[in-house]
C-alpha cells in the first residue's frame, strides 16, 4: 500500500479562551503581548487526523506549513513532537496584514511549491479570527476538492478517502479523490501527546532565523545535525506576488472594533413544573428572545 503526502496547516494563535482585563488594547485590538501564543486547537485536531492517516499507511509523510513571524516555528517543532516528520514557515514583513484572502494566497504558493501533495489538513478556523475562510480558499486556489467540517477518518485507500462531517443538524460520510484539502471540527479526537524521544531529538530544530538568534554552541549542534534545520520561506521564495498579500492586497478592512463585556443582569429560577416552564416559554416569545 502506497504512503501519501500529507501537508497540515498550522498556526499560532494569542490564547483568546483566557482573556482577562488587560487583553483588549484602548484602540480596540487584541493585545497579544499579554496573552500567550498556543497552537491553534482546531489544527491539532487536523494534525491527529493527518496522523492516523501515517499510522494506517506507515510510508506517509507529514509536513506542517505555518505562515507567521519567525516565533511561529515553535508550531512545528510541536507538530514534529507529536509525530509529523519536517514542516516549512512562511515568514516576511510583506505578509504583515493580511486577510482570509491573502493568507489563503500566500498558502497556495507555499503548497505548490511544496509540491505533489495528495491530502491537506487544517483546522475549521482559528480563534483569533474564527472566519473559517483560509482553508476553503486556499483549496479554490489550488484547483483541488476539499471537504470541510471533518470529525473521523473513516478509511483511506489508494486514491480514495471516506470522511464523517459534523454538521448542525447531525453528520454526513462523504468520500472524495486526491488532492482535496479537509478542514477539521474541532468535535474530532484530540490530538496525540508529545512523543519523549521525539521533544528530545527535535527540541534544538531551528530555522535560520532561529540559528542566528542562539549561542554558538548551539549554532555549531545544528549544523552539524541537518535534520534540526526547519525550512523558512519568503515571499521570493514563494514566488508570491506581493500586490496579493499583506494590507494591499488584503480587501477585508476593519471599520469599527468594540470590546464587548458581557454582564449578569436578574435571574429567575424555574421549577420542574410544566406550568412555570409554559409560563417562561410564553415569557421569551412575547419578549422575541425566541420566535
Amino acid at each position: 500500500m502506497k504512503g501519501f503526502r500529507i501537508v497540515v496547516l498550522a498556526k499560532q494563535v494569542p490564547d483568546t479562551r483566557n482573556v482577562g482585563k488587560d487583553a483588549m488594547k484602548e484602540d480596540g485590538t487584541v493585545n497579544r503581548a499579554v496573552l500567550p501564543a498556543i497552537f491553534n486547537p482546531e489544527d491539532l485536531n487536523a494534525l491527529e487526523l493527518a496522523l492516523q492517516v501515517k499510522d494506517r499507511h506507515p510510508e506517509s509523510e507529514v509536513i506542517m506549513l505555518t505562515m507567521g513571524p519567525p516565533r511561529a516555528a515553535e508550531i512545528i517543532r510541536e507538530g514534529i513532537y507529536r509525530g509529523a516528520d519536517k514542516g516549512y514557515l512562511i515568514t516576511d514583513r510583506k505578509f504583515a496584514g493580511s486577510d482570509t484572502l491573502a493568507t489563503s494566497y500566500a498558502i497556495s504558493q507555499a503548497i505548490k511549491k511544496i509540491g505533489d501533495c495528495d491530502l491537506i489538513f487544517a483546522g475549521r478556523q482559528a480563534i483569533d479570527g474564527d472566519t473559517a475562510q483560509v482553508g476553503p480558499q486556499a483549496a479554490e486556489k489550488l484547483g483541488i476538492a476539499q471537504i470541510t467540517y471533518a470529525e473521523e477518518l473513516i478509511s483511506v485507500d489508494d486514491n480514495k478517502i471516506v470522511i464523517k462531517r459534523r454538521l448542525e443538524s447531525g453528520v454526513e460520510t462523504v468520500s472524495s479523490t486526491m488532492p482535496v484539502l479537509i478542514t477539521v471540527h474541532s468535535s474530532a479526537s484530540d490530538c496525540r501527546p508529545r512523543n519523549a524521544k521525539q521533544l528530545l531529538k527535535y527540541k534544538h530544530a531551528k530555522t535560520n532565523t532561529e540559528i542566528l538568534e542562539v549561542d554558538k554552541e548551539i549554532q555549531d549542534f545544528v549544523t552539524k545535525r541537518p535534520y534540526l534545520k526547519l525550512t523558512e520561506w519568503n515571499v521570493d521564495d514563494i514566488k508570491a506576488d506581493v500586490a496579493w498579500l499583506g494590507l494591499s492586497g488584503s480587501p477585508t478592512k476593519v471599520k469599527k472594533v468594540e470590546n464587548v463585556i458581557l454582564q449578569s443582569k436578574e435571574a429567575k429560577q424555574l421549577t420542574a413544573s410544566d406550568e412555570d416552564l409554559e409560563s417562561f416559554i410564553k415569557e421569551l416569545l412575547e419578549n422575541h428572545t425566541i420566535g
